[in-house]
């Protein structure tokens, strides 16, 4: 069976690994299977007890390795990792992330081809804490890019073909989109198993994500313009605008509160996870 490696970039993710890893294990792929987690810039026990579940691996037939990195930064892990990696399908997933215990079995399955093929599960927004990401995580799932798309966001897997599209990953806000664009969207293989994808917490944090996501997409537009081209249809027409806030009236206003404070706001680059 094809061999596939998963990374895991985690700064103090102690709150995350452990779930994540038991996520891993309940996957029903019975093929070789290495994990390789990447703590970056840890000031908690992540490593720690990533590497303490190397023995619940070893049981399945699967690999665990832990690599520690110094400096903090998602993409130096994930270029580490990359750098860790085996032959075969690599898989990109972020600590906080559930899968379908399907998932992925399924995404191997249809990578396991010599074209250049890109795929992930379907995004399912998990239960806030905060009636307002409540909210905005309802509406913001029935868009067309979230509903009908691959969305990459956190969850994807690529096949050798596939990774050699790019090198290492370059310095940039949006490294999921990155990837998501080296693809056609005639390449991008959206998996009817879902992944449940944990939304930050509170309309401050809300915007300043959403103001980062926006930044992450004008960034590639000014680097990478010719991968702007691969997006496809991503932005509702007014029609289905109309119908989406007609079904859902206050995720709809929540949204659209976030995006204006967006607009509106002071257009920086700080970070904040929000958990």
């Amino acid at each position: 069976m094809t061999p596939c490696t998963i990374i895991i970039p985690a700064h103090d993710e102690s709150a995350y690994i452990d779930g994540c890893l038991d996520n891993l294990l309940a996957q029903d792929y019975a093929g070789p299977v290495e994990v390789i987690v990447v703590a970056n810039g840890c000031q908690d026990d992540t490593a720690d007890r990533a590497r303490a579940r190397t023995d619940d691996f070893a049981r399945r037939g699967w690999s665990l390795r832990v690599e520690e990195l110094a400096q903090g930064g998602k993409i130096g892990a994930l270029n580490h990792g990359d750098a860790c990696a085996g032959p075969g399908i690599r898989c990109y997933l972020d600590a906080d992330l559930r899968m379908a215990p399907r998932l992925l079995s399924r995404m191997i399955e249809v990578l396991d081809v010599p074209e250049p093929r890109y795929a992930g599960g379907r995004l399912v927004v998990a239960p806030a804490k905060s009636w307002v990401s409540r909210r905005y995580g309802r509406f913001w799932q029935t868009l067309p890019f979230v509903a009908r798309t691959v969305t990459g966001a956190g969850q994807y897997g690529v096949n050798a073909a596939g990774r050699a599209r790019w090198g290492v990953f370059p310095q940039i806000i949006s490294d999921d989109t990155y990837a998501r664009l080296q693809f056609d969207e005639s390449e991008r293989i959206l998996i009817d198993e879902p992944f449940y994808w944990t939304i930050v917490e509170g309309f401050g944090t809300l915007v300043r994500v959403r103001r980062r996501q926006d930044n992450g997409v004008a960034e590639l537009g000014r680097l990478y313009p010719e991968l702007l081209s691969r997006q496809g249809h991503v932005r509702p027409g007014k029609v289905e605008l109309l119908r989406l806030a007609a079904a859902d009236p206050l995720g709809f206003a929540t949204y659209a509160a976030v995006a204006l404070a967006v607009r509106l706001g002071r257009n920086d680059q700080d970070w904040a996870r929000g958990r």
